[in-house]
């Protein structure tokens, strides 16, 4: 820890005019300060570790050990929103300050991305689903510890008016990782003989991913302590950590309460990734083989949008932006209903899937964050976080029940209807006068 430690942390991010035109590069690279681009290359090195277990884990579960779509609903859910349980401690224990004065943001993310990666090498030792299951539960929780802190770090370097295109920035180096992590996991399959199971086959092909992940995981932690850099206290040491119940009590702030119930409507209604490349794939007949190449199609979109729908977010107003994206998701699901087939709907299910998640995934961040004071930018980050988790946790259980009851395109039609109602009850509720911004505590 000590490279990073020693490096300069205290010189503000040069400042960048929020009118500055887009198309001037220099702008674009000040207004990103070098934190936010550490944690980017941090996240690259674990998404490539996490989707590469991502990329198999359905056709693991459901081909190679003939999981029923209800059950896999429930370990998705588990991975999707275990870390909801979590994320509200991490967010308040990120808050509290340390002996130095300063909070321990990059402390508890450090256990975070450290549970995580402890939890690869055991995906070679549990063979059955309820071992699975647990595996995949300590893993959320080293998820659900990391990303508030995390969040919160980019917000607190970065100037208010370019939140929008840092958090972007930050997507876009993440979502490299997960667009690397599939096609990394596609190679090792082949080159172990490709995935096999279910009548007493082996499993080297799975074996071999889980174990390069597990190292790849490690490359993460070593970065985080490397090169991300502690920021430093400026608040006064005389003042009172906020306690949980503070934390707890930020939802009485009207701009977060309106986004938090907004991101929890929405939420209930975001079918989990998983779910739609298993619909993609089944309905064109995909060979199992290509599954774990869906996700690039997502992640390439996802990489190409981010920065430049973060600095539009910053234009047009970052929630105006996040009500607009799950439009986007709404469209998908009307391409995956309608009666047209073939690779163009793939490819264009897959596009808006990732243009979903960049106009959404770190807008909701940088949104959250303008309502929040900076002392308890963690845990209102958190807060938000916890809201969306828990509700697209209740959507993996639901979706897997219905998939199991109407089949997978009748739940999808349902979805996609409660879909569109969520998003008009979320722009009613976004239509009420937008909160004050929360200044910067110096």
């Amino acid at each position: 820890m000590y490279v990073a430690d020693s490096r300069s942390s205290k010189a503000p991010a040069a400042p960048a005019s929020a009118t500055e035109p887009p198309g001037r590069r220099g702008a674009a690279l000040r207004a990103v300060p070098g934190t936010v681009l550490a944690l980017g290359a941090v996240s690259l090195v674990t998404d490539i570790s996490s989707e590469m277990v991502t990329a198999v884990l359905p056709l693991y579960l459901l081909t190679g050990l003939g999981l029923s779509p209800l059950g896999f609903g429930l370990l998705d859910g588990i991975q999707n929103g275990f870390s909801a349980l979590v994320r509200l401690a991490g967010g308040h224990l990120a808050d509290r300050r340390g002996r130095d004065g300063a909070a321990r943001h990059k402390t508890v993310a450090a256990v975070g991305y450290g549970l995580s990666a402890l939890c690869k090498p055991l995906l070679l030792l549990v063979h059955t689903v309820p071992l699975i299951g647990a595996v995949i539960a300590v893993d959320r929780t080293g998820k659900g510890l990391r990303t508030a802190p995390r969040d919160a770090m980019i917000s607190l370097s970065t100037e208010p008016a370019h939140r929008g295109r840092a958090f972007g920035v930050h997507r876009a180096m993440d979502t490299a990782g997960a667009l690397l992590g599939p096609l990394t996991a596609f190679l090792v399959l082949r080159l172990a003989g490709g995935p096999m199971l279910a009548d007493g086959g082996e499993r080297h092909g799975y074996n071999a991913v889980f174990t390069v992940s597990a190292c790849v995981a490690a490359l993460g932690v070593l970065v985080l302590l490397l090169f991300v850099p502690n920021r430093p206290s400026t608040d006064d040491p005389s003042t009172t950590a906020p306690s949980l119940r503070d934390s707890l009590a930020l939802l009485r702030l009207p701009g977060l309460r309106r986004l938090t119930l907004c991101a929890v409507l929405l939420g209930l209604t975001t079918v989990s990734d998983s779910f739609l490349y298993l619909l993609v794939q089944r309905r064109l007949g995909l060979s199992v083989d290509l599954f774990p190449l869906l996700p690039l199609g997502t992640a390439a979109a996802f990489l190409l949008l981010a920065v430049p729908l973060g600095a539009l977010a910053d234009r047009i107003g970052r929630r105006r932006l996040f009500l607009g994206g799950h439009v986007l998701l709404l469209l998908a699901y009307g391409l995956l209903l309608s009666p047209a087939g073939g690779p163009a709907v793939a490819v264009c299910v897959l596009v808006l899937h990732g243009a979903f998640y960049a106009a959404t995934d770190g807008v909701l961040a940088a949104a959250a964050a303008d309502a929040v004071p900076a002392g308890q930018r963690g845990a209102g980050l958190a807060l938000v976080g916890t809201g969306q988790a828990l509700a697209r946790f209740a959507c993996s259980l639901l979706f897997g029940a219905l998939w199991s009851a109407v089949g997978g395109t009748g739940a999808l039609g349902w979805s996609a209807g409660a879909l569109a109602l969520c998003v008009l009850g979320a722009a009613a509720v976004l239509r009420e006068p937008a909160a004050t911004t929360v200044e910067e505590s110096t």
